[in-house]
């Protein structure tokens, strides 16, 4: 290819770059070095060369003490499995309730196309990360009394959330959309009162606190490859 100072081509192999050290796969010297060659590089083949090293784009392997930049880090979870197929039968509704209980779902479950999810003086937790989802839209209502709705979305779907929380919380965790424009759809809305409902995108047997730890190192990762690029 020719010319690849288009801001466009150098960007992605910076996020990438961003990403690669995120997962500890590269030390913060390689990091700087390849983002600094990133800005300085001429024609596409130049920045190809940067990422021939890398595995293509994965949630961490581990995290070890390559970095030497967190003593407390965490093992990670195992790389992404390919999605599952589209599945071939799909519900058309679905009700999970947890009222002075608890509703749970996850593994390879197939979601509705439409699914009510209801926590009364309860819980529901609803975990998508292995779940074959039907082409178009996937739409969860969520309603919670004193009670809690929790949903686990897998990365490479586009997420749409909306909701209120009175006396409580509806809270969604930003995470790169993903860059297929025909990816699934997961539509979520709802209301809390006096409860919480949490949406929140995570790997497959990735924790809780895993996935707070990599999102923050990878957004120091951006910010310093932001500081790097005025500096150059």
């Amino acid at each position: 290819m020719g010319d690849a100072t288009r801001d466009g081509e150098r960007q992605e192999v910076v996020d990438r770059l961003c990403t690669a050290f995120a997962d500890d796969l590269l030390t913060l010297e390689e990091f700087e070095a390849r983002v600094e060659l990133a800005h300085r590089a001429g024609t596409r083949v130049e920045l190809d060369t940067l990422l021939d090293d890398l595995p293509a784009p994965s949630p961490p392997a581990r995290r070890g003490d390559r970095s030497k930049r967190d003593a407390t880090a965490l093992r990670a979870p195992d790389p992404v499995p390919e999605r599952p197929p589209v599945p071939t039968r799909v519900p058309d509704r679905a009700l999970v309730a947890g009222c002075l209980g608890g509703g749970k779902r996850s593994g390879g479950w197939v979601p509705a196309r439409s699914t009510t999810a209801i926590g009364i003086l309860g819980g529901v937790s609803l975990d998508l990360r292995e779940s074959p989802f039907a082409a178009g839209v996937t739409e969860i209502e969520c309603y919670a009394l004193m009670g809690g709705v929790e949903i686990i979305a897998p990365p490479g779907v586009h997420i749409e959330c909306s909701g209120l929380g009175l006396l409580g919380g509806f809270e969604y965790s930003q995470e790169e959309a993903p860059t297929d424009p025909d990816a699934p759809i997961l539509r979520i809305t709802g209301v809390a009162v006096m409860a919480g409902i949490e949406v929140t995108v995570r790997h497959p047997g990735e924790s809780s606190r895993s996935a707070k730890r990599r999102r923050r190192a990878l957004r120091e990762a951006q910010l310093h490859a932001r500081r790097l690029e005025r500096g150059a």
